[in-house]
């Protein structure tokens, strides 16, 4: 009995460190391919950021002229000529 306890006892540890080692090369496998999804990732990122950049740059002609479209009186004055178009037709 004491033999046979034994014998499963070191079957099942040889079982454990064979699985363990299949886990521990599956994670470092996720690991390395994490890794290189974070690299393509922060890639575009940058990229995104270069884009954003380069919008606000070309954007900044413009400014002005939005800020004066969004002041009350210009809005009510285009509404004011969207009403009256509306009532020729």
């Amino acid at each position: 009995m004491l033999g046979a306890g034994a014998l499963a006892i070191v079957v099942e540890g040889s079982l454990a460190a064979v699985w363990g080692r299949r886990v521990s090369r599956r994670a470092r496998e996720v690991s390395r391919r994490t890794e290189a999804e974070l690299a393509l990732v922060n890639r575009d990122l940058e990229h995104v950021r270069a884009a954003m950049a380069e919008t606000a740059v070309l954007w900044q002609p413009y400014g002005r002229l939005l800020r004066w479209l969004r002041h009350p009186l210009a809005v009510a004055l285009l509404r004011s000529y969207s009403r009256r178009r509306a009532a020729l037709r």
